[in-house]
């Protein structure tokens, strides 16, 4: 695996000597690959909020590319997808938990 498919460092991140990676995700082999590290909230409704705080940052992502995306229809679409796939089972457990 070449580095240039690596994402970079946030700089807060690579200027805190306490900051940790929380999650890695991965698209090998067709399919979705995970780091994760668990462990970090004991409080479900934390994990939550990081999975919110992420759909934000993806619809503001696409938006820096696309002026003319309509960040709410992003994000309703978005969510769509969350609340279809929420409940497939997971056959099999591909990843890392650290």
């Amino acid at each position: 695996m070449a580095t240039d498919n690596q994402l970079r460092i946030p700089d807060a991140a690579g200027g805190d000597k306490a900051s940790f990676e929380l999650l890695r995700v991965w698209i090998a082999d067709q399919s979705q690959q995970i780091s994760l590290r668990g462990g970090v909230w004991q409080e479900p409704s934390a994990w939550g909020v990081m999975l919110a705080d992420l759909a934000r940052n993806i619809v503001l992502v696409h938006q820096e590319q696309d002026e003319d995306l309509d960040g709410d229809a992003f994000l309703t679409k978005l969510l769509e997808g969350f609340d279809q796939e929420i409940d497939t089972v997971i056959d099999e457990f591909s990843g890392e938990a650290g």
